[in-house]
Order: C-alpha cells, then structure tokens, then sequence
C-alpha cells in the first residue's frame, strides 16, 4: 500500500509546473516541516514565490496547513522528498541539501564544501542522544565557505573555528542555537537574511556588521549573556524582535523607536531592562528607605501590533506611563507579573484585541477598557477589585480570572461581594443579612471565582438579581408569604397593600447536596402573561453532606407582573441536589419613595432587564446563564434530557438558538 501511495505522490510531484515550486517543495521537506507557515514564507519569499508556491503544493496534496497554521507533511512525502535529494547523488557533499546530523558533521569535520549545497542542517544535541562517536577534531567554517548557493543554515550548539569571510551572499536563514560566539563576526557577510535565530546564544553584544536591509526577524531567546543591543538602525525592515528571557539585557538602542516595520517586540523576562535613572527626587527617596523610580531607555516604535512586557518588574510611573499613545496599531499586549498598582484607560488603542495581565499581583482597579477588547487575561490579580468597560457591557469572548481573590465587580458581567463590605442600604430590603455577614458558607459553581476566596457570606448581582447562599437558620425576616415543601408552588398575584408599589418577589429553597458531581440547577419564573426566566447562579453555597443550606434571591420584575397574574416558580435540579422546600414573598415599596428614587437616578431602582437579548431562547425565554453547560452535556456529565426539563419539548437543544450573540 505504502508503495503505490508513494506512487501517487511521485507523479502528483511530476506534475509540478515550475522548479521553483520543486525547489520549494524540496526546502519544506527537508528543513521546515512543522514549523510556522509565515514563518517560512519570509523566508523563501523572495526566491520560490513561497506564498503562492504553498498553495499550489497544497491543492497537490504535498502539503497542508494547520488551523495554528504549521506546515504539515504526510511521512510518506517526506520521505519522498528526501529520496529525490538522494538521488542527487552517492556522496552527502555532492547533493543540494543536508539534513541528517551525522552527514554534516562529517562534512564540517574535513572542511569540504560544494556549489551545489543549498541547505545544511547539523544537531550536536541529537547526536549526543543518539551516542555518535567522532574523533576529537574541530568543526571548520571552511566547508561553509565553499558553500556559494548556501541558502539554509540550521547549526544546533555546533562550535565552528575558523574565520567568516566569503560565505554564501544567497544565505537567507542562519539558525544557530547555543552558538559560543560573543559577538557578530564583522567578516560574516548577512546582507540577505531574511531570519536570524540565535537562541540560546552566548552573545555578549548584538551589533549588526552591516546594513541587513532584508532582515525581518531576529530572534534571540534565553541569550542569558545578551547585555546589550546596538544600532538598531542597521536593521531598518526589522518586523520580529524576540529577546525573551535576555535576563542580562540592560541597555537597548534608543533607535528601535524609529524602526518603521517592527510589528512583534517580546522582552518577556528583561528584569534588568529598566535601568535606574537618579533624579533629585529619587536622591531624596532612597534615603529616606524609598524606591528608586525605574524607566527603560529607549522608547517602543508606533508600528506595534504584538507587546510582550510580562515578567520585566514594571512600574507604571510618570517617566514610562505605559500608555502607549503612539501604538495605535497594538492588537496584543502582555503587561504579566508587573508590579504596578494602576493602569491608565486604554481606551484610545482601538485595535486592541488581547491584554494579558496575569499575575499582576498589585494591580487594584482596571478602568474603561475598550468594547474592542476580545480577550482579557487576569490569572492570580490577587488585589484586583473592579472592572469597567468603556461601554459599560461585557463584551469579551475569553476570559481568565483564576485566583483572582479580591475581585468584586466584573461590569456587566457579574459582582460578588461579601457582606461584610456592604452598607445596609446597599441591600435594600436584606439589610437584615448584615446580622449574619460572619457567617461561614463554601462556595461552588465557578472554580475560578471561588478559588481561594473569603468562606464569609457574599451577596451575588448578576443579571440584576441578587442572591445569596446561607446555612440553615430561622429568621423571621425569610418567612415565606408562599411556601410549598416539594420544589415547585404556584400563586394568583394578589392586589399591593394600600400605599404600596410591588417592586419583586423574593424566592428562597432548603436543600441538600445528593453527590459530589456538578451541581447543576435552576430557578424557574414564568406568569400567565409571558414572564418566562430561567437562572442558574454564577456560584452558590455547599453545604456539608447531610446539612441543609439555604439560597435566597430577590428578583427585581414588579413592573412585569399584574393583579390577577398566575406565578409559577420551581426549581429544576439537573444534577447533584434536594430541594426540601421552596418559598416566596412578594416585596414591596411606597409609591412616594419609589418616585422620589426615580427622580434622584438612584441605580438601585430595580427592573431585571438590561440588554438581555444575548439570553433570550427561541421559545422567547430568557436562559439566564453564565455556565457552559452544553459542554458538560457534550462530555457526558450531564444527562441528555436537562434541556427539556428546562424548556419542555418544544425545542431540541441540538437546535435552541438565541436571538442574538
């Protein structure tokens, strides 16, 4: 079978209508399998058309692309590939392209080179792990030399003796990890590499020999030697800096802010980037036991799309704002692990689509970000406390907030706080919750949010309802006007007693924990005259095995019910608990502080809505809901009918859509 595949392949190969596409095909095979599709075609642009060349490979079915956009090769091609080359020739020297470790060294050994040579590629790692035996003996630069078409060079911590002059003018690509050198060579011709990968590097000082007007990327990660960076305007077309982990890197050319092309900066872990820089003011500070402010020396170019600032020990001062008001372009920014306690708004990055603040474990208050924002990352923002967006919506499509202990309020998206942070008018009617806010309950539902938490009781806002889980208590202030001792009850609404004005009901359950799985449960409200909600809470209480806990909520929908109205409320468990009774109470208020409130624009006046659109099922429902719960269906937690326990027949969840996104 494998043999005739290989045919296929072989005339699908033939078919092939230009060398450069051949010669295309040939360099994927041999060197750049695996590796990122715009990547390579920086690279072998200029000679092979590699964009179009991709393609046409592509629809041959030599080639594919994955949804992370690496070049993918079936084995069978690539061993095609490298069968053509050997064909080339009996003799490794003699062929166009060297791939396997051994034959290079052999020919790095003896110094031999040939014209015909156009990608080498040596791993003295790997042939340490394979346990290759060689003669003690220096690689020579020699045979690199004689190389003239050399266009590919892959040196894994290969130590070369001998001089630079005279390499091929052709060479496009030099990765060279682990290289021993401490400095550019000033004889190595580079004046058209298009990539330079020196990764784990010994290099002292980055100085460019020459004029690299054709060099896009530059990469020189974990060069834990690298103090500095000069003259960057010998790099003009520069699109790709990479100094991540450069932890000895202090000083950066001043001229990389006039670097017109460089969209991808990452200085991840530059701890020593921010030199110190000693003001009268800063004199005064470090005498007096304060710190001494830090500030980078060189400024970041306007053509940035991708930042990557995490772990370099940021402040946020006035000599470096981190405003980035000239990077109107920037769509990605990582600030992790800083140390500043405040970010100014970000509003003006209209562009922005990524911020990465993981980490930053003095970061208090984050204001006014964009509606623009896709992603937002905020991973142990242990002293993180409030969110706002520009738009006052939560718009954002990823979101990371693990361990973010402190946090109260995400805008438009949830707020949690415990109550012994709350006046009493911030409760409204349960100001009587103030007498138990040291009481212990553990909360479940979102590890994310709960993880690490305060246990003290904390009030829930989320889609304008308020909702609290308490252990089992009496208090004559949760006595139910309703009650019903199975998870359902319905009522007539009655007539509001003289001088009052209904603003909502209060809906209270006992339950038990059945199982230590997901606790997947709803609250139901639906009238006579179309109130239709459904609302599964961001979190809730635990309570121990065989103890009773109790939810209670208040639902702010006075203005959507009338006299007369019949009022069904349940709660649909799907999965680990026991109701044992359900109450509600209807609330109410005078008409004249009710209108007076409203007067004053006082938010707490409540009406559940909102843009709830977003929520809204086909059935006209509302699935109030934060918690991925189809996913959990999907990978089996949960059982296949949840859906219509919750909705009823009319509607498949398979097929539920919302109205709006």
């Amino acid at each position: 079978m494998d043999s005739r595949i290989q045919n296929v392949l072989i005339m699908s190969y033939k078919s092939l209508s230009f060398d450069l596409e051949k010669e295309l095909f040939l360099h994927i095979a041999c060197f750049f399998v695996g590796v990122d599709m715009d990547y390579v075609v920086k690279i072998l642009e200029h000679d092979y058309n590699a964009l179009s060349g991709i393609k046409s490979l592509s629809n041959r079915c030599l080639l594919s692309v994955s949804p992370n956009k690496k070049l993918m090769m079936h084995r069978l091609v690539q061993e095609m590939g490298k069968n053509i080359v050997r064909q080339e020739s009996r003799f490794p020297i003699e062929r166009s392209r060297v791939w396997l470790s051994g034959e290079s060294h052999k020919i790095l050994t003896k110094g031999e080179g040939s014209k015909s040579m156009e990608g080498l590629a040596l791993d003295m790692q790997m042939l340490d792990k394979q346990m290759f035996t060689f003669k003690p003996s220096n690689l020579k630069t020699d045979a690199l030399q004689k190389m003239d078409r050399l266009k590919l060079l892959k040196l894994n911590f290969v130590k070369l003796t001998g001089t630079y002059g005279n390499f091929s003018e052709d060479l496009r690509w030099l990765c060279w990890l682990g290289s021993d050198l401490r400095t550019i060579p000033s004889d190595l011709f580079m004046g058209n590499l298009v990539a330079i990968d020196m990764s784990y590097s010994k290099l002292e000082v980055f100085e460019a020999p020459m004029v690299l007007q054709s060099l896009q990327i530059l990469n020189l990660t974990h060069s834990h030697d690298l103090s500095e960076i000069r003259n960057m305007s010998m790099i003009p077309h520069l699109q790709t800096l990479i100094l991540w982990n450069c932890r000895s890197l202090t000083r950066v050319c001043k001229t990389i802010g006039d670097l017109k092309n460089l969209t991808l900066l990452n200085m991840t872990g530059c701890k020593n980037l921010c030199k110190s820089v000693k003001t009268d003011l800063d004199l005064k500070a470090s005498t007096s036991g304060g710190k001494i402010t830090k500030q980078p020396t060189f400024s970041f170019p306007s053509s940035l799309h991708r930042l990557f600032l995490n772990d370099c020990n940021l402040y946020c001062t006035d000599s470096f704002p981190l405003s980035f008001s000239a990077q109107q372009c920037m769509e990605y920014l990582n600030l992790g692990y800083s140390l500043f306690e405040f970010l100014p708004c970000y509003d003006h990055l209209k562009n922005l689509r990524v911020l990465d603040l993981t980490s930053c474990s003095m970061l208090k208050r984050l204001p006014c970000l964009p509606s623009t924002h896709a992603e937002l990352y905020i991973y142990y923002c242990k002293s993180l406390e409030e969110i706002n967006f520009q738009s006052h919506r939560f718009t954002l499509q990823e979101f990371g907030y693990e361990g973010c202990i402190s946090l109260l309020e995400i805008e438009g998206f949830i707020k949690l706080v415990p109550i012994t942070k709350l006046e009493g008018n911030d409760l409204g009617h349960m100001k009587w919750l103030k007498e138990y806010e040291n009481h212990e309950v553990c909360l479940v539902g979102d590890d994310e949010l709960t993880k690490g938490r305060s246990s003290c009781v904390q009030m829930l806002y989320e889609f304008n309802i308020m909702s609290t889980s308490l252990p089992d208590m009496e208090d004559p202030n949760m006595k139910s006007t309703y009650v019903s001792e199975s998870s359902s009850l319905s009522f007539d609404m009655p007539p509001p007693p003289k001088n009052k004005r209904l603003k909502g009901v209060d809906v209270t359950f006992k339950y038990t924990i059945s199982s230590d799985d997901d606790w997947v449960w709803f609250c139901k409200i639906n009238t006579t005259n179309g109130v239709d909600l459904m609302y599964n809470p961001k979190v809730f209480g635990k309570p121990e095995l065989g103890e009773v806990g109790i939810w209670l909520s208040y639902w702010p929908i006075g203005n959507t019910l009338d006299i007369g109205d019949k009022v069904n409320v349940s709660i649909a468990v799907i999965n680990g608990l026991e109701v044992h009774e359900c109450g509600v109470s209807l609330v109410y208020t005078d008409d004249k502080v009710a209108e007076e409130n409203l007067e004053n624009n006082i938010e707490w006046i409540e009406v559940l809505g909102g843009d709830l659109s977003g929520f809204q099922l086909s059935t006209r429902a509302y699935y109030l809901c934060r918690r991925d719960l189809f996913e959990l269906m999907e990978v089996g937690r949960l059982n296949a009918g949840w859906f219509s326990i919750l909705v009823g027949d009319t509607i498949e969840w398979t097929g539920m859509s919302l109205l709006s996104s």
